[in-house]
């Protein structure tokens, strides 16, 4: 067990009155969310009662939830210990700038993304990219465009469509092994995958509570080989299915810190998940995940460049910047969509397919901040994990991040 960070909540049945009652109305609240924006509760495991209340309500006034998330920020009860009172103070803030948002205030984008996701965003720098193209360039190899070469090495890399859930399969069964040893699951967790299409992004965890979640993969993105073993240890083993029931098991049905059971698009909690989840392949398998890639995908009968993939994800890494870059243009700047398209095509080497799939998750009213959450949340969680304490082991380090209940502020603090 890691030190310094572990500050345990107040344990179930000694919880005060005070306390109980504002978590209560912090869950209401964000489930009113719900009823305006839909999809802003990802998923919901608490008290059926309290989802019943809500949507037995009027439809609620956006202006007026900003008005209850400040005044529940302002009565955090004093009996709340640290982590808990910043957990929810951090999440509060953020439903009430939503609040304003969907009222029709105008917030600005840099500020807005700071009171949902506890950070503060600025552009990357071209010359960054340039030298992640640099890379691109060699580890590619060959003549002609740059830009030509990678979409030929992204046709080579799709996976058939026919053999899409075989791979996807494959790849939990094997991350599910070596997840059971380095972060122990609760007995009965299942994850169930389905393959879907017209969405705006590659994968999606629903989580069901009592250690169930569907994953759904976008066919549309003709997945490919090289991303394929991220995706499914982002959203599964050890990501977001691997978060969500150790939380439910310890924070919830261990401690009773019943407000783990929402969890809110455009808070803290998101940038922390999908950094986590960004990093889950890192942390179950290590930097050098090609070759044991390779081995999965042989027992399929489909060879796997490893090496090559490797290189290639390494270069592309650094590029990550560019789509909040897109973000910030559209949003920050006023900038014309074809002028983004074009951006997204330069940096990226994609297809104006790709670019445009990438424009409509960045114009989706729910998710048009939600880029930053993968960028900086990749970028903070990676620092902190590779800045452990000698003696401390990524797995143990990586525990605390699947365990607590930790927001942004809590990782820069030490």
């Amino acid at each position: 067990m890691e030190r310094g960070i572990r500050k345990r909540g107040i344990r179930s049945g000694t919880e005060s009155s005070a306390s109980a009652s504002l978590v209560d109305d912090y869950l209401m609240l964000g489930l009113r969310f719900d009823r305006v924006e839909k999809g802003y509760v990802d998923s919901f495991t608490g008290d059926p009662r309290l989802r019943a209340l809500v949507a037995a309500e009027p439809r609620p006034d956006p202006a007026d939830l900003s008005r209850q998330a400040e005044r529940l920020r302002a009565e955090l009860p004093a009996d709340l210990d640290d982590a808990r009172a910043a957990f929810l103070g951090a999440h509060l803030r953020a439903l009430a700038c939503a609040g304003r948002r969907l009222a029709g205030e105008h917030v600005g984008f840099v500020d807005e993304v700071e009171s949902y996701f506890d950070v503060r965003i600025s552009k990357g720098e071209p010359d960054a990219y340039r030298q992640a193209h640099a890379k691109l360039d060699h580890a590619l190899g060959g003549s002609g465009a740059l830009s030509e070469r990678m979409q030929a090495f992204r046709i080579s890399e799709e996976i058939p469509p026919e053999r899409l859930r075989d791979c996807i399969h494959a790849f939990s069964s094997a991350l599910r092994d070596r997840v059971r040893t380095a972060f122990p699951l609760p007995s009965g967790e299942t994850v169930e995958y389905q393959v879907v299409t017209d969405k705006p992004w590659s994968g999606f965890n629903y989580y069901l509570g009592g250690y169930r979640s569907t994953v759904a993969v976008n066919a549309d993105l003709k997945q490919q080989m090289s991303n394929l073993p991220r995706l499914v240890a982002h959203e599964s083993y050890p990501g977001h299915h691997t978060e969500h029931c150790r939380k439910e098991a310890g924070l919830v049905e261990g401690l009773g810190q019943a407000e783990q059971t929402i969890f809110l698009v455009n808070t803290p909690q998101c940038l922390m998940a999908e950094g986590l989840a960004d990093l889950a392949l890192y942390a179950a398998v290590g930097p050098n995940w090609g070759s044991w890639a390779a081995e999965v995908y042989a027992d399929l009968g489909l060879r796997f460049d490893a090496d090559r993939a490797e290189r290639v994800a390494e270069a592309t890494a650094a590029l990550a910047d560019v789509r909040q870059d897109a973000a910030l243009m559209l949003h920050d700047e006023g900038r014309d969509v074809d002028e983004v398209i074009g951006f997204l095509k330069r940096w990226l080497l994609v297809n104006d397919e790709r670019a445009r799939q990438t424009l409509r998750f960045l114009c989706s009213p729910l998710w048009r901040a939600y880029t930053s959450t993968y960028v900086e949340g990749y970028r903070l969680l990676r620092g902190w994990l590779d800045a452990r304490p000698v003696g401390v082991s990524l797995t143990e380090r990586f525990s605390t991040l699947l365990d607590e209940p930790l927001i942004p502020s809590s990782l820069r603090a030490g």
